[in-house]
């Protein structure tokens, strides 16, 4: 079973078919995977790119959006591995990645009340 992992903006690394596609070094799953997500972000992406470690991997492969994404750029500055950590959370850098995928709101959210809970149980 694969480690689950939270990507820097909530999205579930180990649900994410470019990961699970390049761990299983599965060809027919790039595809299948480039076909679904050129159908929803209306752009074409070709099988070949759909190689992915994910975003917190040091020096791993990494999707194409993945190398240029401002919100995974701004967390890997501030040190977080995620946004749920940010004292800014959430911030305008997270409104798209929410209108695309609401469940990485959900991810962050539950990530955030968990912060929250263990640090009160501190005090």
């Amino acid at each position: 079973m694969m480690k689950e992992m939270t990507s820097v903006c909530g999205l579930r690394c180990h649900e994410c078919g470019a990961l699970l596609a390049t761990k299983e070094d599965d060809n027919a799953k790039r595809a299948e995977v480039a076909r679904q997500w050129s159908k929803l972000f209306n752009v074409e992406i070709k099988p070949e790119s759909i190689n992915c470690d994910g975003c917190l991997s040091d020096g791993g492969k990494l999707f194409g959006y993945c190398q240029v994404c401002e919100v995974r750029r701004c967390g890997l500055e501030k040190g977080f591995a995620n946004c749920a950590h940010c004292s800014e959370y959430a911030c305008g850098k997270l409104e798209e990645v929410f209108r695309a995928a609401p469940e990485a709101r959900k991810s962050l959210d539950d990530i955030k009340a968990t912060i929250r809970s263990s640090t009160e149980s501190v005090f």
